[in-house]
């Protein structure tokens, strides 16, 4: 499972530091990224990071996010500075994550963590 945490109340052109950690009997853990979701909105991508480190991000987000991972910890990360009021939304986090050597793969997700930036 994934375990995020991190979020809370921040207010304009402040910083906050989410983590998702993933537990139990894990053999790998390929793609792992943050997604998020506003109220009425649909949920969308805000960052990606591959095994090998690889990244991808929002237009929104770049420049200001920076996404990153901790293989040994199967952990990933999102800095998010200069946060703006349109970046309030719940983040969730998810990672493509295989058992077992040469088993299926199964996409994860962590319960979302509330982010609000507001004055």
């Amino acid at each position: 499972q994934l375990q995020a945490s991190g979020g809370g109340l921040v207010q304009p052109g402040g910083s906050l530091r989410l983590s998702c950690a993933a537990s139990g009997s894990i053999f790998s853990i390929n793609t792992m990224g943050w997604l998020r979701q506003a109220p009425g909105k649909q949920r969308e991508l805000v960052a990606g990071i591959s095994s090998g480190g690889s990244t991808n991000y929002a237009d929104s987000v770049k420049g200001r996010f920076t996404i990153s991972r901790d293989n040994a910890k199967n952990t990933v990360y999102l800095q998010m500075n200069s946060l703006k009021p349109e970046d309030t939304a719940v983040y969730y986090c998810n990672a493509d994550v295989q058992m077992m050597l040469s088993g299926p793969w199964y996409e994860y997700w962590g319960q979302g963590t509330q982010v609000t930036v507001s004055s």
